[in-house]
């Protein structure tokens, strides 16, 4: 077998299962984690099958949530118990192959090609079967499968397949807790058919775009003139293509590639539109916050690149990005953000989502400036240190800046200990804006895919 063994697995309702997991009483009824009232205006941050088959959304207020559902249980979030797990799927995960690349906290790309080395004694059976057939591939996702279920009481939906993206599509073929094949021999009869926005980097902008020239299938897609899709799309546009006909060559990362992770982010979707530029510079803070933290626990220095992602209310969006000096301090990455944001929009404006990212990573290398020799710029970073410290033993609350003042909500928004996103990566890019649906045109890289809570994470 020459091709490669993907597996892309996707924790069903993960944050629901976890609660039940840990409170059996659960188990069966319609069940919604949300957060409070006071700290995210009650929003549900994920959901059963049960709330999902009554029509309870992810975003729903709980006043809707439970106008839908009447007899919908609802539970507070307990994100620590949730990463836990998923780092005990992932050790489960790592039986079977190093070549493991997380795409959010309940998702994860496996390159399992060296399967049999692994486990020879299924050599046999492998070359009595043929390693290609869907029967044998079908097998190996519902190993690790099986293995996730018996021991941590999680279901999984598993897709297997010869690249990322078509592996991606076959875990959303059937959930809850199945293993769909996409193999060479049956691609073009299981993926051409279904719609073009089941497509991996397919936004809504993009989406409105194919249908608007007559491709509403992934098949359609696939049979498109080259010339069409890269004069609409410019480069993105060859991503496309090479995406829906299945010529994806990506390698899954190995498990210690996550040290080398370039950027850190968060982003937020709120459940009001921003409309004031006073707002846009407090929650560009409260990101920013959330990310300098993050660099400042990490191994990795100081960033010199800032990035702003916003999308509007009509789901439009555009991402910039600015180099600076080598910094960790929450107030040089806002400020540079905000700055991003008064060059490229003007009034009026409504802001659905905000996202701020840094990259650019010195690994505690950067030569010492003018300011940090005077003391400047380490007086600062030691009270960003100690808010740090304050926060971790008292709360987020418990200390803020005064530009909060004015919205007793972001005060108790602590974007980076509540809120966890689909990883990605900025492409490298020349400083300036970058229009289209996110990186590359496409599905915007901070988004959640509506199964779990908005923004807010390190990728």
């Amino acid at each position: 077998m020459n091709e490669k063994i993907i597996l892309h697995s996707d924790l069903n309702n993960f944050y629901a299962s976890v609660e039940r997991r840990l409170n059996p009483e659960l188990a069966g009824v319609p069940l919604a984690v949300c957060g409070s009232k006071e700290e995210r205006h009650g929003i549900v941050l994920a959901k059963s099958e049960e709330a999902k088959r009554a029509g309870v959304k992810t975003g729903d207020t709980i006043w809707r949530a439970k106008q839908k559902c009447p007899g919908l249980v609802t539970v507070p979030p307990h994100f620590d118990r949730y990463i836990d797990f998923s780092r005990r799927v992932k050790a489960i995960y790592a039986r079977y192959t190093e070549y493991i690349e997380s795409y959010g906290i309940d998702e994860c790309w496996l390159d399992i090609s060296n399967f049999l080395s692994v486990f020879p004694r299924f050599n046999g059976a492998a070359r009595a079967e043929g390693m290609c057939t869907d029967e044998y591939l079908r097998f190996l996702g519902d190993t690790i499968r099986f293995a996730v279920r018996d021991e941590l009481g999680l279901t999984v939906s598993v897709g297997v397949s010869f690249n990322k993206i078509f592996a991606k599509l076959g875990s959303d073929l059937k959930k809850p807790d199945g293993t769909s094949v996409i193999s060479l021999s049956n691609f073009k009869n299981v993926i051409y058919p279904l719609p073009v926005e089941d497509l991996l980097m397919v936004g809504g902008a993009t989406s409105k775009k194919l249908r608007a020239m007559g491709l509403t299938t992934i098949g359609s897609l696939a049979a498109a003139d080259d010339d069409k899709i890269i004069k609409t799309f410019g480069k993105f546009g060859a991503t496309l293509l090479t995406y829906a006909r299945g010529r994806d060559t990506s390698p899954v990362a190995h498990v210690d590639d996550e040290r080398q992770l370039k950027s850190i982010g968060n982003s937020q979707t709120y459940a009001y539109d921003l409309v004031y530029p006073e707002q846009i510079e407090r929650n560009i803070y409260v990101l920013s916050e959330s990310v300098a933290a993050r660099l400042r626990e990490s191994d990795r220095g100081k960033a010199d690149t800032v990035h702003l992602w916003v999308r509007y209310d009509d789901l439009t969006s555009f991402q910039v990005q600015k180099k600076v000096r080598h910094t960790a301090l929450c107030s040089e990455i806002a400020q540079t953000a905000f700055e991003l944001f008064k060059a490229n929009v003007r009034h009026p404006f409504a802001v659905r989502s905000l996202g701020v990212t840094v990259s650019g990573f010195d690994g505690q290398s950067s030569q010492i400036t003018l300011d940090e020799a005077c003391g400047s710029y380490s007086r600062r970073e030691k009270v960003e240190r100690a808010v740090d410290g304050i926060r971790k033993k008292h709360g987020y609350a418990s200390i803020q800046r005064g530009i909060l003042i004015d919205d007793p909500a972001g005060m108790h928004n602590d974007v980076k200990n509540s809120h966890l996103i689909k990883p990605a990566r900025f492409e490298d890019r020349p400083e300036g804006r970058v229009n289209g649906d996110g990186a590359e045109g496409g599905r915007n890289p901070f988004e959640d895919d509506g199964d779990e809570p908005f923004g807010g994470g390190e990728f």
